[in-house]
């Protein structure tokens, strides 16, 4: 047998495998960027950590909802990391309204429910009012407060850039003080999208969301 390799099988066999690489690193679920392959992170539901909070001191919070962290959602390395937020947030039903930080002081909103995509930097937030819950969060990671969760920048760094988003037609207000029963009634039955902002229609959020 000839040890010479025939050029027609060695051509074949190349295009067979670049076929087999273009069809891996094209599969719904993927991402080829900078020399690496990461998951996408709208293809698949991101189990978030989820918790309720009470109503405490003046702020109601939302027994019925809880908040929603996730982490990594998208990488810092992108061109834009504000840019891939609102892109994402849009296609999953959510409708991206501002670029900043978050208030040095507790606040909430009784009128929207409120993502907070974190595109740079890092913080350390309080959740839930005076004495609540504090998160650390940094760039990639996205949280979803429900209306009436409390919420407050305790420190930043520099580069820290949220993208804020909401339900569509639903307008925030900014609440630092207590609310009437009326309208804490009002908020308890506040209507949110049924997708989630991360991984649409399917993901975490539309199990976790609902009204009893």
């Amino acid at each position: 047998m000839s040890t010479h390799q025939n050029p027609v099988s060695a051509l074949l066999r190349t295009d067979i495998s670049r076929r087999i690489a273009f069809a891996f690193l094209t599969a719904p679920g993927l991402l080829f960027s900078g020399g690496k392959i990461m998951a996408s992170s709208t293809s698949a539901a991101v189990t978030p950590n989820a918790f309720r909070l009470q109503p405490h001191d003046w702020v109601p919070n939302n027994p019925n909802l809880p908040v929603l962290h996730y982490r990594g959602v998208i990488d810092p390395d992108v061109a834009d990391p504000a840019v891939a937020f609102e892109e994402m947030l849009t296609r999953n039903g959510w409708t991206p309204l501002w670029r900043w930080g978050v208030y040095t002081f507790h606040h909430f909103h009784s009128t929207a429910h409120e993502v907070l995509g974190v595109a740079r930097g890092s913080a350390t937030l309080t959740i839930g009012g005076p004495g609540g819950k504090e998160m650390k969060v940094e760039a990639g990671d996205l949280i979803v407060l429900p209306a009436g969760t409390g919420h407050k920048n305790e420190g930043s760094s520099e580069d820290f850039l949220v993208v804020g988003a909401y339900p569509p037609d639903q307008d925030f207000d900014l609440q630092r003080q207590a609310i009437s029963a009326d309208t804490i009634a009002q908020m308890d039955r506040l209507a949110f999208p049924h997708s989630d902002p991360v991984s649409g229609a399917n993901g975490p959020l539309t199990a976790l969301w609902r009204y009893s």
